[in-house]
């Protein structure tokens, strides 16, 4: 089954401003139909609203059909399905210089957002080094005027679930008690 990107920003916009049933959500964004009225109850939530039109995975024309059909289900468009297809296919490897320069701005926009996160753990989602997390968190990195601070969700560098998997290993790490060190000096 194939789901639009960041299923969760997808569906918060898709609450916000069409009329279309929490199941319908659901099944589109393959979460299931709780997680939507979760979303949907949340006064707060720390997911940005992701416009899926906007984004070429659906049309207004499918959403409006659907609006009027509450059995009618959305579906993504044919050339996103397509891509999503191709990348599962390539994995990870070569990254073109002009997404290098994107990494860098993935990097900044993590540690400006989520500064809990540690440079190890931004480091592994990135798929960088610790110097590198760690001069753009001092702003001493080389190309520091150029970086262009964009979302890595957006860019395709990494995906909201291993974001919010991060974010919660650290709170958790944060919140565990100290151990405390038993050795003693002579």
């Amino acid at each position: 089954m194939n789901y639009p990107y960041m299923p969760k920003s997808t569906a918060l916009w898709l609450i916000e401003n069409t009329s279309l049933t929490f199941e319908q959500i659901a099944e589109f964004c393959g979460l299931h139909e709780l997680e939507v009225k979760n979303i949907a109850d949340a006064e707060t939530y720390k997911v940005q609203p992701l416009n899926p039109i906007l984004s070429g995975q659906v049309t207004r024309e499918d959403i409006a059909q659907c609006e009027a059909d509450a059995s009618a289900r959305l579906t993504l468009r044919k050339e996103i399905i397509d891509a999503q297809q191709k990348q599962n296919k390539k994995g990870v490897g070569y990254t073109p210089k002009i997404h290098r320069q994107n990494r860098l701005g993935g990097i900044a926009w993590i540690l400006k957002n989520y500064p809990e996160l540690s440079d190890g753990q931004i480091a592994r989602l990135m798929r960088s080094t610790n110097p590198t997390v760690n001069s753009i968190r001092n702003k001493t990195h080389k190309s520091i005027k150029e970086i262009q601070i964009q979302s890595p969700i957006v860019l395709g560098l990494v995906s909201e679930s291993a974001i919010h998997d991060a974010i919660a290993k650290a709170q958790k790490q944060a919140s565990a008690p100290k151990k405390k060190n038993k050795s003693k000096k002579k």
